[in-house]
C-alpha cells in the first residue's frame, strides 16, 4: 500500500499540518489536513475516512471536505468508520446541525455526502482493496488504533494513546505486519504532561513498540508537537530502535 502523508503533527505551527495519511487514493486516515493538501480532483477520489477519535487536529478537515465536494452531487457517500463510541462522539459532536450541518442528512437523508458507519472491536471490516479492524487505545476520548491490510502485508496505526495493550497484542500475533505508525507527541522531560493528555514521549513508544516483539519492524513516527520537534527528534535518535523514520508532510512511503 501507498501511504501519503497530508500532514502528520500533533498541532498547527507554520507549515506543520495535523495528522491526515491517504491510502491509495481513497482512504483517508484522520482528517486534520486535507483539503489544503489535496486537489478537488484527489478530494472527490476518497470513498472511506478511517477516523481516530474525535479531537480538532484528526478530524478539522471533515466538514470543510463536505463544503468541497457537496456543489457536485454525491455520486457516492464516503463512508466514515470507527468503533462505535467514536461514531456516537462525532453524531452528538460534529455533524449535529450546530457545530456544522448534519452531512450524514445532506443532501438528503437516503443518499447524504457522509454515512458513519460503526465497527466492533477486531472485526475486519473490506474497504476498496483494504481489510481494515479497529481497537480501542488510551486516549482522553474514544479512540481507535487500526491494523490495516493489503495483499502485501499490513500497517499498524496507532491513533493517539498512551500506555496501552489491546493494539499491541493483535498487532503481535499478525504475521504479515509490515510497518507501525506510532505516535509520539512530548519529549521525556514532559512525561507528567503526556500522562495527563494520554500521549507517548520517546521513552514511552520504546516501551509500548517492545510489546510487538519484533525489534526490527519499521516505524514511522508521527503526531510530533512542533513546539518540541528538535527535543523529541534527539531523543529518538537515541532509542534502540533500528528502522525508524520520522514523518513529514509529504512525505510518501510504500508498506
Amino acid at each position: 500500500m501507498r501511504v501519503r502523508v497530508l500532514g502528520c503533527h500533533g498541532a498547527e505551527l507554520g507549515e506543520c499540518g495535523t495528522s491526515g495519511f491517504l491510502i491509495n487514493r481513497s482512504v483517508l486516515v484522520d482528517a486534520g489536513t486535507v483539503c489544503s493538501a489535496l486537489t478537488i480532483a484527489e478530494q472527490r477520489k476518497i470513498r472511506y475516512v478511517l477516523v481516530s477519535h474525535i479531537h480538532m487536529d484528526h478530524i478539522k478537515s471533515l466538514p470543510l471536505l463536505s463544503e468541497n465536494l457537496i456543489e457536485n452531487g454525491v455520486p457516492q457517500s464516503i463512508v466514515i468508520v470507527s468503533l462505535k463510541k467514536v461514531i456516537d462522539e462525532l453524531k452528538r459532536h460534529v455533524f449535529n446541525d450546530r457545530l456544522w450541518p448534519d452531512f450524514t442528512k445532506i443532501p438528503t437523508p437516503t443518499h447524504p455526502l457522509f454515512r458513519l458507519e460503526a465497527i466492533d472491536e477486531g472485526t475486519a471490516i473490506q474497504l476498496d482493496d483494504l481489510r481494515v479492524r479497529a481497537f480501542a487505545v488510551n486516549h482522553t476520548v474514544p479512540c481507535a488504533g487500526f491494523l490495516i491490510r493489503d495483499r502485501r502485508g499490513s500497517l499498524l496505526y496507532s491513533g493517539d494513546t498512551y500506555r496501552t495493550d489491546h493494539l499491541w497484542k493483535a498487532a503481535a500475533a499478525t504475521p504479515d505486519l509490515k510497518a507501525a505508525m506510532i505516535e509520539t507527541s512530548f519529549p521525556n522531560a514532559l512525561k507528567g504532561l503526556a500522562a495527563q493528555t494520554k500521549h507517548l514521549t520517546p521513552a514511552l513508544l520504546a516501551d509500548e513498540f517492545a510489546k510487538l516483539g519484533r525489534p526490527n519492524l519499521p516505524v514511522y513516527v508521527y503526531h510530533v508537537k512542533p513546539r518540541y520537534r528538535a527535543a523529541i527528534r534527539r531523543e529518538l535518535g537515541k532509542l534502540p530502535v533500528t528502522n525508524l523514520t520520522i514523518l513529514e508532510d509529504g512525505a510518501t512511503f510504500q508498506v
